[in-house]
């Protein structure tokens, strides 16, 4: 019974192993998949701590490169002086990266050679020079990044060859592009084989087996771009600087040329002024003179000759006037004179005057006055009435046959700005208008190149001035000045030589409120029958200074039948009391200016 009962229990403890290795077995096949995979996540996770491990180091690397680079950047920016600059650089460059050496290479003036500028340790003498067509300096030249240059090549003899070493400390170079303001112009930026380069040259230690990094590479090629940056703002400076000296003495000579121009235009407009004076004396004498010896019996050819007197003096006369006014009209002192007056019967006026050289030369005048013209305006009769005389007068003086036309009217403000020059500018108001005058003759022409130099003083058309002609070259220039003065613009057209040519000038005048009959009327000058004035019992007293004009203005008087006293001839104004007192009690004196 005890063995049976043994039996069984070993029967069921052997059953009971069999059932715990089958369930143990069971169990194995899913842990083991289970060990093998926690290895290779032990694994992967291992691979990824080194992953996470260089790029911490990579993000430090960067943040270290960024932090010199922005440290270097400040130090660079905080001047504009060229050579502060570059020192900067390199003793910041060699602090930063423990460098035995940093120098940078500049081209020389003839851009064929480098010169060395400046360098840290100065081996050798700065201001030595290399060939700019080296292949290490094209290599350099021709690469955007730093790159490794032998330790022997010439860009790195800043430092005595490394005897008795196993290896060259390593040697990088990178160029540096130089700017200057030219390169800043609005579509002219210079391309690569036009820029200039310098070349910054690196060197490690020698005593160390160091080697150049990438992110050391990096910061020097971000260095590089920066140096080139302040550089380029350094050249900006600088030529501003040098341009503005350069206006700053332009602006000196000029402001002494104008200060000299000008004392010389008041020399010459006094001179003229005086020069004027002393000349219109003894010239209106010569005419008054000519014009009483026209009164007296001559012959033929003693007419003739005291006609051409008369004549070039008046010509004369008018040429003085003309030179004074366009004296005063540069120097700016001469003003309007301005008033209420019959328009239509300044027109009429200068018809008048013109007919009568048109008709001996066998020329039809044409006075057209528009509808709208007003009759009465306000403005410088006197300078409108010189302005049209000149004008017209120029159109007769070049005409041989044919016809002058004047047309006057009120110009149309919306016609003008289609064409007018920039530097006429006409504002419509209430209180005025803007007259505008055509005068057209059929005469000689002008080449359309000498239209731009008619109204230049002392100057003529080669067509003109070919003919037989008085003109001085001063009656259009006046007429601009005049035309200016007023407001208004004057230009001239031709078609060509031989057929004819148009002037029209446009003033602006003010509208007047007076009444034209009354206009009418004052412009009636008031004749005075000198030879029956009532003087007896008077002695006139003529005040003037000059002999020549006292005996013609004389003669003059003698032949309206007054007689001057010789005693009182050169009698001031503040003599006239005395005389009345001493002597002549029972006459009255009258004063003839």
């Amino acid at each position: 019974m005890h063995s049976k009962a043994v039996a069984v229990v070993m029967t069921l403890a052997k059953v009971a192993c069999a059932i715990v290795s089958c369930a143990t077995a069971l169990m194995l096949v899913h842990i083991i998949p289970d060990l093998l995979s926690v290895k290779t996540r032990e694994l992967i996770l291992k691979n990824k701590a080194e992953e996470l491990d260089r790029e911490m180091g990579l993000i430090l690397t960067q943040e270290e490169t960024g932090r010199h680079v922005r440290m270097l950047t400040h130090e660079i920016r905080s001047t504009l002086d060229r050579d502060t600059i570059l020192k900067t650089t390199l003793v910041e460059l060699g602090k930063t990266l423990g460098l035995e050496e940093c120098a940078l290479w500049m081209p020389s003036r003839n851009g064929l050679s480098l010169q060395l500028s400046h360098a840290l340790n100065y081996q050798i003498p700065v201001g030595a020079n290399i060939p700019i067509n080296l292949p290490v300096v094209n290599d350099v030249f021709n690469s955007n990044r730093a790159i490794r240059v032998p330790y022997t090549c010439q860009l790195a003899k800043m430092r005595p060859p490394a005897g008795g070493r196993y290896l060259a400390p390593e040697v990088v170079a990178v160029r540096v592009p130089l700017l200057n303001l030219s390169n800043f112009q609005m579509n002219n930026w210079p391309d690569g084989s036009s820029r200039s380069y310098a070349i910054m040259v690196l060197i490690l230690p020698t005593d160390s087996v160091r080697k150049w990094r990438d992110h050391e590479l990096e910061l020097v090629d971000v260095v590089a771009d920066q140096v080139a940056v302040a550089l380029s703002h350094a050249a900006l400076l600088e030529e501003s600087m040098l341009a503005r000296d350069q206006l700053v003495d332009q602006n000196v000579a000029l402001d002494l040329a104008r200060r000299e121009a000008e004392t010389a235009i008041h020399a010459r407009n006094d001179f003229l002024a005086v020069m004027n004076h002393e000349m219109r004396t003894p010239m209106h004498a010569i005419i008054a003179l000519s014009s009483l010896l026209l009164e007296t019996e001559l012959t033929p050819e003693q007419r003739a000759m005291i006609e051409t007197i008369l004549k070039s003096s008046n010509l004369l006369a008018t040429l003085i006037n003309d030179v004074l006014d366009l004296s005063r009209l540069e120097d700016g002192s001469l003003v309007l004179d301005l008033g209420s007056f019959n328009l239509h019967a300044v027109f009429k006026e200068a018809m008048d005057l013109i007919k009568p050289i048109a008709s001996v030369k066998k020329l039809s005048m044409a006075l057209i006055l528009a509808s709208d013209l007003p009759i009465c305006a306000v403005g410088d009769e006197k300078r409108l009435m010189q302005i049209i005389l000149n004008v017209v007068g120029n159109g007769v003086k070049f005409t041989k046959e044919g016809h002058v036309s004047i047309i006057a009217s009120v110009a149309k403000l919306d016609s003008l700005r289609d064409w007018r020059p920039p530097e006429f500018y006409p504002m419509q108001s209430d209180g005025h208008f803007y007259l505008r005058v055509q005068v057209k003759d059929s005469g000689c022409g002008v080449l359309p190149q000498d239209i731009p130099h008619l109204f230049t003083k002392f100057t003529q058309s080669q067509t003109r001035s070919n003919r037989t002609n008085s003109s001085a070259g001063l009656g259009l220039a006046l007429c601009k000045r005049f035309v200016n003065l007023m407001g208004g613009h004057i230009w001239m057209e031709s078609e060509g030589p031989e057929k004819g040519t148009t002037a029209v000038f446009i003033v602006k005048l003010g509208i007047c409120n007076a009444n034209p009959n009354d206009l009418s009327v004052k412009q009636v000058t008031p004749v005075v029958n000198h030879r029956s004035a009532d003087l007896h019992g008077h002695r006139p007293i003529f005040r003037e200074t000059d002999q020549v004009a006292f005996s013609g203005s004389r003669d003059t008087l003698k032949l309206k039948e007054i007689h001057l006293d010789r005693r009182c001839a050169f009698a001031s104004p503040a003599m006239l009391p005395v005389i009345n007192q001493r002597k002549h009690k029972d006459a009255k004196w009258a004063a003839i200016i």
